[in-house]
């Protein structure tokens, strides 16, 4: 029996990616290179704990004039766990989205919400289907949002500045969790761990993501 990718070792471990024994050097190699990991996989889990962070240029970080505090993320925790939570709903539920596709998205709801900050309306939507999809979802559940405010809080309290700098404490973080694989989604492991349904994942409001 040899590895089933590169047809050539002896396979140490099974692989629910390529559903076959892999060895331990294509493992490592072509995790979420060219094999889109399940996020449950052991290995793939095990791997995060060791994963050093890709070096970001700084004049590469998006909206870098929006300062996002500490006090502002206490200040909207809950609208932070609402988005956090729709942001890693709308990825998981676009079948083949991976964290670049989620970049994207993001970054044309950024740039939706500075144009609504400043008065105008115009949709950045991503070319990249899956970005947009993405993007949709977000766009649709923040609507949500700010509709049932009123009927629990008498009034809509979310500012478009307030989701643009939550979308911007986002965009960091993706910089900061993205592994820079093809296939990677170190980012929405970040997210569902906090906001979805995986085994640890917070339950309560809040978020426990922290400043890069």
């Amino acid at each position: 029996m040899v590895c089933a990718i590169c047809e050539n070792r002896r396979p140490r471990r099974f692989c629910p990616g390529v559903r076959g024994d892999i060895c331990t050097i294509c493992c490592g190699t072509e995790r979420e290179v060219t094999v889109a990991c399940p996020l449950d996989c052991e290995f793939l889990q095990e791997s995060r704990k060791h994963e050093l962070p890709v070096p970001v240029d700084a004049e590469q970080i998006p909206n870098r004039d929006i300062r996002v505090s500490e006090q502002f993320l206490e200040q909207n925790a809950d609208r932070l766990f609402f988005l956090g939570k729709a942001l890693a709903g709308a990825a998981r539920d676009t079948p083949g989205a991976v964290d670049f596709d989620v970049r994207e998205a993001l970054d044309g709801l950024a740039k939706t919400y500075r144009t609504l900050a400043s008065g105008v309306y115009y949709e950045s939507i991503p070319t990249n289907p899956l970005a947009a999809n993405i993007f949709r979802m977000v766009q649709d559940g923040v609507a949500a949002y700010r509709q049932r405010e009123p009927q629990e809080q008498g009034m809509t309290r979310t500012r478009d500045a307030d989701v643009l700098g939550l979308l911007v404490f986002l965009q960091r973080i993706e910089l900061d969790r993205n592994n820079g694989r093809r296939l990677g989604r170190a980012f929405l492991d970040t997210l569902t761990a906090a906001y979805g349904d995986a085994p640890g994942s917070t339950s309560g409001r809040g978020s426990s993501l922290i400043l890069p």
